[in-house]
């Protein structure tokens, strides 16, 4: 979904139809982390402390509450932390799991194109059955969905 406005009348208008268009995207849903040092909180907002730092850009977090301009988020692991919004990026990342991996040229031609380790980042081009297309550094081949995280099981991008 994509969605342009313009902003003339005044900044807070821009606010409220910026909320609005949040309120509009799925939770829990997939996104990455904008910068390389990421404060995640214990609650919404600047007054809490923060508990831990994200230290890779890319990498990425599971949406699953919003709160104004916040974002609870969950990594990997499962643990979970409030973000600013202006932290995260729509672009869809996953993580290699379980050992390293071999990215085919297509889902069905066993051709290997690169080989990826554990806990690597790649920028997912698109999702189709059970197979996902990555990027990684430029290497581009197939992976199935179930060998990394970043994507829902019967999730279709393109």
């Amino acid at each position: 979904m994509r969605v342009v406005w313009s902003c003339i009348v005044t900044l807070a208008v821009c606010a409220v139809a910026a909320a609005a268009v949040a309120q509009a995207l799925a939770i829990p849903r997939f996104v990455s982390l904008r910068s390389g040092e990421v404060n995640v909180r214990t609650g919404p907002g600047m007054q809490y402390p923060v508990v831990w730092v994200f230290v890779r850009a890319g990498m990425p977090v599971e949406i699953v509450a919003t709160f104004d301009v916040w974002r609870k988020v969950r990594d990997i692991d499962g643990v979970e932390g409030w973000v600013h919004q202006n932290l995260l990026s729509g672009e869809r990342r996953a993580i290699i799991l379980g050992e390293v991996r071999t990215l085919t040229r297509t889902p069905t031609n066993v051709q290997p194109v690169a080989m990826a380790e554990p806990g690597v980042i790649a920028r997912v081009l698109e999702c189709a059955g059970p197979f996902c297309r990555l990027d990684i550094e430029g290497h581009k081949g197939w992976l199935p969905r179930e060998q990394i995280w970043g994507v829902y099981p019967n999730e279709m991008l393109d």
